[in-house]
């Protein structure tokens, strides 16, 4: 019996023993998993954090030495400023102050800045002059053109005529007078106009580009107006105009044939009747549109008329004598080079001796000498009427301040 009570007390019943958490396999597992080795990962962090403490530990070090050189190394000195120079690039703006300032730094007439600036200041200048012309002021644009150098300017001068007429085809008879009188006095001027209107209209007329081939047409028309160019240029583009007939090229005909029909009529009578005789047989075709159909029609009312709506020069603008025109005798056919290196800036070494001949030159278009003793005499009666002024008031101050002591 007590045996069987301590067999009972002693022996562990299955039953009643319950597992504790760490008898479990998967704390076993995990404990298996803790023992073993580390993986690469783990050992590649390990080895960044400590490139990264050498790496401060090193920039520290550098540093420590920088600044013991700085402190050892004498100062440093503070670079010099570069001179104001002009602007190397056409066409940029510049404040009037800066402006100021870079004319007052440069003193040297040979240098490039001061010719460079001296460009960019002419070509605002006739830029300006030339988009303020009207029929009103014409005779004081042309002497203000003159003052400048224009010979020097050439190129910059006829591109600025004739981007002026193709912005404002109203006033083409006043930029014609202007080249007339300009032509006069300076020829190879009125040919770089002429050439470039040549040029324009026969890369215009190829491209099917018909804004700027009426604007180059009506241009050449008014300058056949002005003796500046030969009438064979026109009939030449009546031909060319009228050999392949399409509604645009006809219609650039009848435009051009009614700014310059006047001065044909006059000059080349046999010429315009076979253009009209050619306008005649085109109106009886049935190819062109109405619309081109009807202006035919109205040109040869026009010309019944002897074209008195279109004269070849309208009042005020007829400014030089036939004497004294000069006409350039070019065709289509001619090798018509528009130079447009004369728009671009370049550097003159002669630059004082050229400047020193076109103010001789000026002095005898514009008789300035003349002009100057008119202006010191003036100048000299305004003094003296100044001075008498001043001794009134000082009379009149006087006999005041004596009536006030009477007082």
């Amino acid at each position: 019996m007590l045996k069987s009570e301590v067999i009972v007390v002693s022996g562990p019943s299955t039953s009643s023993r319950r597992r504790s958490p760490s008898d479990s396999p998967r704390q076993d597992k995990s404990s298996k998993r803790s023992r073993r080795t580390p993986t690469p990962s783990s050992q590649s962090d390990d080895d960044d954090q400590y490139d990264r403490r050498s790496h401060t530990d090193d920039e520290e070090e550098e540093g420590e030495v920088r600044s013991k050189q700085t402190l050892n190394d004498p100062p440093v000195q503070a670079k010099p400023v570069a001179p104001i120079t002009a602007p190397r690039t056409g066409g940029l703006y510049l404040p009037p102050a800066k402006l100021r300032l870079l004319q007052g730094s440069l003193t040297d007439k040979s240098s490039p800045e001061y010719q460079r600036l001296a460009w960019e200041a002419l070509k605002k200048t006739l830029n300006g002059r030339v988009n303020k012309v009207n029929t009103a002021n014409l005779a004081l644009i042309i002497r203000e053109l003159f003052k400048d150098n224009i010979v020097r300017g050439r190129g910059l001068l006829a591109r600025g005529i004739i981007q002026a007429q193709a912005a404002s085809p109203f006033y083409t008879s006043v930029y014609a007078a202007l080249v007339s009188v300009v032509n006069t006095k300076f020829p190879q001027i009125g040919e770089l106009i002429v050439k470039r209107l040549i040029s324009s209209f026969r890369r215009t007329y190829q491209r099917n580009d018909k804004n700027n081939c009426l604007a180059a047409t009506k241009f050449i028309a008014h300058l056949v107006n002005q003796n500046i160019l030969h009438e064979i240029v026109a009939l030449q583009m009546l031909v060319l105009l009228l050999e392949n007939p399409s509604d645009d090229s006809v219609e650039l005909a009848i435009g051009f044939l009614k700014e310059c029909g006047q001065k044909l009529s006059q000059v080349s009578p046999r010429g315009l009747d076979s253009v009209f005789s050619t306008l005649r047989n085109l109106l009886h075709e049935s190819s062109l549109d109405k619309r081109t159909q009807y202006m035919i029609e109205v040109l040869f009312a026009v010309r019944k008329d002897q074209f008195k709506a279109n004269p070849a020069v309208p009042i005020g603008l007829d400014l030089v004598e036939e004497s004294d025109q000069y006409t350039h005798m070019l065709t289509l056919d001619d090798p018509c080079e528009p130079e447009p290196m004369l728009d671009v800036f370049k550097y003159d070494d002669e630059y004082e001796e050229n400047e020193r001949k076109y103010k001789e030159i000026r002095k005898t278009i514009l008789d300035e000498s003349s002009a100057d003793e008119d202006g010191s005499s003036d100048s000299s009666d305004s003094d003296d009427d100044d001075d008498n002024d001043g001794t009134k008031d000082v009379d009149e101050e006087e006999q005041g301040a004596g009536a006030a002591q009477s007082k």
